[in-house]
């Protein structure tokens, strides 16, 4: 009978078991370091973490001396798009190419992204089942990928992408790179229910304008009341959540109260829609860096001129809205929000939020809270025995200094998913072989 392994060959051996000793442990829980501490990792998971060595260590376990290094949990980057892939002169090619193009290009993506530190990210529009599934296998690395499929449009909303002289009727279920258009509560409901059925771990509509899309304004509001109590019901009948794109107080509100449990962006958040967002426990995802790196020298000519005039308005309130939502109480995650080639900058929202934010703040947004948003955390997010061996071997300590992961050549030696060392920086550890190759038939 065929084996698992002949019909995937592409299926890797088990993982390598780890003794990481010495270690000094980054808590993002407490925001304290645990000092010569030694970690054994097996079958892919973090077996025990403790401050003496341990009794027995599992069969043809490699031990890595970690001596004056930090051991730090996978980051999490909570709003990526797969789909906007680099190789297009500007950002509405980065939506609109073909899908093979986009297919093609995903796994670079992927790997970088790994390679950064991030080794869980939650793609708000555009990645479908396949490219999970493929890293999952092991087809080749990447991220731990939570997916939303297509983001929820209303026709003329932030997930169209026709311009304003395009005619041709974009009826319900048309989907783009990007988004899925629905229009009224029947076609609401059964993008919801499509989009659970292709994979989706979460649903993410927009509800207010963008600065990408060429026809609607940040101050719009988008979709009625009905329609999102509907997008909302299904959700939560499929056993999970709905996210928002929004930037105003009135779109937030909007999304809020009408049972949504997240939003993305909210630049232009108010102290009053912080508190209740905090009392309610619902999620912000702010995406800084996207704005920053869009208003650069460096990426002038990217945006159109509308959407240049667009970003700089959000630009200059995320930094405000960020530290209004803190000092609230929100829960918020890390998200970067970079298309195209901006992707390189996706560590460079950690000196960003810096600015208004502890260290332990910032890290606490690229760990625990993503992780307890997308119901994993007692499985990642941390370093602590029964969780997922995500692990991050750090030069120094990003307590001190969090924007040390926006200089991974530097400082991030050694990136772990899984029990699986997919970079190393650092001659004292050494990289898995990723893909295995095989030429013959397993012998059953």
């Amino acid at each position: 009978m065929a084996s698992a392994s002949d019909i995937k060959p592409w299926l890797r051996p088990p993982p390598q078991s780890y003794l990481l000793a010495h270690a000094s442990i980054v808590d993002v829980e407490t925001g304290t370091v645990l000092e010569n501490h030694q970690v054994v990792v097996r079958a892919g998971k973090i077996a025990s973490v403790s401050s003496s060595p341990p009794d027995e260590l599992p069969p043809n376990c490699v031990t890595v001396n970690c001596e004056g290094k930090y051991i730090c949990p996978g980051l999490f980057d909570a709003h990526v798009h797969f789909v906007a892939v680099p190789g297009f002169p500007d950002l509405s090619m980065a939506f609109g190419n073909f899908n093979d193009v986009s297919l093609l290009r995903q796994p670079y993506v992927a790997i970088q992204m790994l390679h950064r530190g991030f080794t869980s990210v939650r793609d708000c529009g555009g990645a479908q089942l396949a490219l999970k599934q493929a890293i999952e296998d092991g087809v080749f690395p990447g991220p731990r990928l939570f997916i939303a499929g297509h983001a929820l449009s209303q026709a003329g909303g932030h997930g169209d992408i026709r311009s304003a002289h395009d005619h041709v009727p974009c009826c319900g279920g048309h989907t783009n790179g990007l988004g899925r258009i629905c229009n009224g509560v029947p076609e609401c409901m059964t993008a919801v229910r499509e989009e659970i059925r292709s994979g989706a771990d979460f649903i993410k509509i927009m509800g207010s304008g963008g600065v990408s899309t060429p026809t609607d304004r940040l101050d719009q509001l988008q979709f009625t009341r009905s329609e999102i109590q509907a997008i909302v019901e299904c959700a939560e009948n499929a056993g999970t959540y709905v996210t928002a794109h929004a930037y105003t107080p009135k779109a937030i509100r909007h999304c809020i109260d009408n049972g949504v449990q997240g939003i993305e962006h909210g630049n232009f958040i108010s102290a009053e829609v912080a508190r209740i967002m905090a009392d309610r426990g619902i999620y912000l995802t702010p995406t800084l860096i996207t704005y920053a790196e869009m208003d650069s020298a460096r990426w002038r000519g990217y945006l159109s001129a509308d959407a240049q005039a667009k970003n700089s308005e959000v630009l200059v309130a995320g930094l405000h809205g960020l530290k209004i939502a803190a000092d609230a109480g929100v829960t918020i995650c890390y998200g970067s929000d970079l298309l195209g080639p901006l992707g390189l900058a996706q560590t460079g929202e950690f000196a960003l939020r810096a600015r208004v934010l502890s260290p332990l703040a910032v890290l606490q947004s690229a760990t625990i809270n993503p992780a307890q948003m997308m119901g994993h955390a007692g499985r990642i997010g941390q370093v602590k025995a029964g969780f997922w061996a995500d692990i991050l071997i750090l030069s120094k300590n990003p307590l001190d200094d969090v924007t040390i992961f926006d200089r991974p050549e530097e400082c991030l030696l050694g990136v772990m998913k899984e029990g699986r060392v997919y970079k190393s920086r650092w001659e004292g550890l050494q990289e898995d072989a990723q893909v295995p190759v095989r030429v013959t038939p397993s012998k059953q």
